[in-house]
């Protein structure tokens, strides 16, 4: 009797151990079935990621956003977003609403570094005696593009349909990377943008539409009103967003909305994707 006892149990316990690893073996082919479909990358999270930036000697950090539905079977449009002062990465991409945003219209998003927090991208704001290391311009002009070609190796990103935009700080980089490298851009988005200096070159972008905001109230708001001015006088195909009573940032955050669906209406047809 106690043999047979002995003999049950031990076919139990086989039995459960057997149905465990049934189980657990399901488990891990939907893990790897889930993590096919996005190439292996978590989605539908920001992702902190850094890379090796040689000319700078050091890691450079910069944020990333997968929607939830990405798969390398198709190409995604790219927005490049592009952090005020004294901010970071981290930051603007986890500002309210444009995560929702992106996962709405399906945009794949990066927040470059821009090597620092104070290196402009290489535009020339109102403090930028900040000028250490000497090239900062320079570095932080090529952080944002080494990003944006990493990610468009890494992942499925159509190249017609990368954005550009950025707060503040950021709002005058995309002013300055959008007229020095206006081939790369679909559309432009200074946000509340501390502008550059150099506003004839606007002319070099004449062809590449703009969504600009700005509160009444912002500091910067009266220095804005003249890239609107010039973008009229160039018959600029724009949008111009003026906040009554808004401020710096919260007036920014909540026409993100507004800002996404003028990239979507100009956004390029898609050309399907061919593997061969």
């Amino acid at each position: 009797m106690a043999s047979n006892s002995a003999c049950r149990l031990a076919m139990q316990v086989i039995e459960h151990k057997y149905c465990y690893m049934k189980r657990f073996s399901l488990f891990l082919m939907l893990i790897f079935i889930l993590l096919s479909v996005a190439g292996g990358y978590p989605t539908g999270q920001v992702l902190d990621r850094t890379y090796y930036f040689e000319d700078a000697g050091k890691n450079m950090p910069y944020t990333l956003y997968l929607p939830k539905g990405y798969s390398a079977k198709k190409i995604w449009p790219l927005v490049v977003a592009l952090h005020g002062l004294f901010s970071n990465p981290s930051q603007i991409i986890r500002y309210p609403r444009l995560t929702a945003q992106a996962e709405k219209y399906g945009y794949i998003v990066v927040a470059p570094m821009g090597y620092n927090t104070v290196g402009w991208y290489g535009s020339r704001g109102q403090l930028s005696f900040y000028t250490k290391p000497n090239n900062l311009g320079e570095l932080s002009e090529k952080d944002v593009l080494n990003v944006v070609t990493i990610i468009q190796k890494e992942f499925s990103v159509d190249s017609r349909n990368i954005f550009l935009m950025g707060h503040s700080m950021g709002g005058g980089g995309t002013w300055h990377l959008g007229m020095k490298y206006p081939e790369k851009w679909a559309v432009l988005g200074p946000l509340a943008p501390a502008a550059p200096r150099n506003i004839n070159d606007l002319k070099k972008i004449k062809d590449t539409p703009v969504i600009m905001v700005m509160g009444t109230k912002d500091s910067l708001w009266r220095s804005g009103l003249k890239w609107v001015e010039e973008m009229k006088r160039l018959n600029m195909h724009y949008e111009y967003i003026e906040v009554k009573n808004g401020g710096h940032v919260r007036s920014v955050i909540e026409r993100l909305p507004e800002v996404f669906n003028f990239f979507e209406k100009h956004r390029h047809q898609p050309v399907e994707r061919v593997d061969y």
